[in-house]
């Protein structure tokens, strides 16, 4: 991920959506190997996830089977409050990224997820009242405690990203951000140019714009799909999923996609993505189709 940094696996297996797959504590087990066996082996999380419910359903199928945890790297986030049942008297949904919040979250999420370390913590998202020396003060208290390996941010941009690295002895791993054929906005502002730059590999969440691209009637997403299948047709993918999965590891700063969804299948139709790679040409057709103009 980062010199120095982990290893993960080329794609990622997120699991916000777990509360919603109705399945028992075996059938996740049974999920999670499956994946395992077709070699991803990085799972994401984040406390908040599920209504802070999602870390617990996780770690009730891991618990079915302790061996399953040497086989894993587990990346969780920490530092938005939500306003829930579970935690009454909060006014206003807002960050936190104070030390004794992130240790209260990272103890949470171990309790949580039954394991007794993080190997990814990320920050998740920028706090305009982020103090960077307390954050790194605590990261450093976290990491000399063992309970987290390393540490990243996630929607950070590259002045935010350099504020919190310049305060730590060790690099961030990995700026998880929103990477999709709809939207440019970290291929624009820097963003994947500095993580090039350091070689910190990115994570993308949002490949497939949240379903967007399949069923929006706007003319961007209507203008895409028509290119994404004539690609499609020209690389030999069996669906436009793969095609926007390849598009995104086109990038140089080399993405790893995270996938959302419980069926193995799309896991399986995913990892046939890393089959296929597309040209400059192909690359720049899926630009123009989303923007609706040729480049300058």
């Amino acid at each position: 991920m980062s010199p120095n940094g982990p290893v993960l696996s080329q794609l990622i297996q997120g699991y916000w959506r777990i509360d919603n797959w109705n399945l028992t504590p075996q059938e996740r087990l049974t999920f999670l190997k499956q994946h395992l066996d077709k070699g991803i082996t990085t799972v994401d999380h984040a406390d908040i996830y599920g209504d802070y419910s999602c870390e617990q359903l996780f770690g009730e199928a891991l618990k079915l089977d302790k061996s399953v945890r040497n086989q894993i790297e587990i990346v969780t986030k920490c530092n938005i409050k939500l306003l829930s049942e579970k935690y009454p008297g909060r006014t206003v949904k807002h960050y936190d990224s104070s030390a004794k919040h992130i240790q209260f979250s990272v103890d949470n999420s171990l309790s949580r997820l039954g394991v007794e370390h993080i190997d990814i913590l990320l920050l998740h998202r920028p706090d305009a009242l982020m103090d960077a020396d307390e954050v790194a003060s605590v990261f450093t208290e976290l990491q000399k405690a063992g309970k987290v390996k390393h540490f990243g941010v996630s929607n950070f941009t590259p002045q935010q990203f350099d504020l919190l690295q310049s305060r730590l002895n060790s690099p961030l791993v990995t700026n998880q951000v929103e990477i999709n054929p709809l939207n440019f906005n970290v291929s624009e502002d820097g963003t994947l140019d500095q993580l090039q730059q350091y070689r910190v590999r990115p994570m993308a969440w949002s490949c497939l714009a949240g379903g967007r691209i399949f069923n929006g009637s706007d003319s961007q997403a209507q203008r895409l799909r028509v290119t994404l299948k004539e690609i499609k047709d020209e690389i030999g993918a069996n669906n436009i999923d793969q095609v926007i999965y390849a598009w995104v590891r086109r990038f140089p700063s080399k993405p790893l996609a995270i996938m959302g969804s419980g069926k193995i299948e799309r896991i399986e139709s995913a990892i046939e993505s890393l089959n296929f790679n597309l040209n400059r040409e192909q690359w720049y057709k899926i630009w123009t189709a989303s923007r609706g103009r040729e480049v300058p």
